[in-house]
């Protein structure tokens, strides 16, 4: 399978499938398409019809958007543990996962996902405050619920599509240094540290500085600046 994504510092949709593959031992081949070149829409229409990454692309099966990806997975490889054996939990990781996939907005919006930098805290509003508070309230649902019932400090317990789907949000609060509960902060550390996060992070890093998106910095402050490997 080739899985074709977005610059792997700001990508947030293209980080979802390929950690999940990644996590879950699906193989897989990838190519990355700058952002905002001359030649990217070009590149990415060649590859799926919305012109956007991620794209997955299994022989003559051509499927875009990360939950659809997700889903495609999910049926091809049913023993991967892609989302939940308990009918319960993965009904909660299935609504959870498209709330993501759909809610969120004051918080993607006023803090893009950005691997290059960490940035100082600052007030974004009280809409972007209520999103964050949400998150937490549906990730500590998860974990109390579903988490206990099976190996791991993940959402619901092992590593599912659930946690690839908020992985993005993870690197977002620690990114501009979002106060967060110390539950909150212990489940983004188990993101974090996760071997699959740290070969993307570990790209990300080894991109060209030519392929940087400056607006994408506007008004924030940079407390750390991560050096190119």
């Amino acid at each position: 399978m080739h899985l074709v994504v977005a610059n792997k510092l700001y990508s947030s949709w293209s980080l979802r499938p390929w950690m999940l593959m990644r996590a879950l031992g699906i193989p897989f081949q990838d190519e990355t398409i700058a952002m905002y070149q001359p030649d990217s829409k070009a590149r990415m229409l060649a590859r799926g019809p919305a012109g956007k990454c991620p794209v997955l692309i299994d022989g003559d099966v051509t499927v875009w958007e990360s939950l659809a990806i997700i889903e495609y997975l999910a049926e091809k490889f049913p023993d991967k543990g892609i989302w939940p054996i308990d009918p319960k939990a993965r009904a909660h990781a299935r609504s959870a996962s498209n709330e993501m996939h759909a809610g969120f907005q004051p918080l993607r919006q006023k803090c893009p996902m950005n691997l290059r930098a960490r940035f100082a805290f600052k007030d974004r509003g009280p809409e972007f405050v209520e999103s964050v508070a949400r998150v937490e309230a549906l990730w500590r649902e998860a974990q109390a619920q579903y988490g206990s019932k099976g190996p791991g400090p993940f959402l619901y317990g092992a590593f599912t599509a659930a946690d690839a789907m908020f992985a993005p949000v993870v690197t977002r609060l620690d990114t501009y240094h979002v106060p967060v509960a110390a539950d909150t902060r212990a489940y983004m550390d188990a993101i974090l540290i996760h071997p699959a996060f740290v070969a993307w992070r570990t790209d990300a890093l080894a991109e060209p500085s030519a392929w940087d998106v400056p607006h994408y910095e506007e008004g924030e402050i940079p407390v750390e600046v991560f050096h190119r490997l």
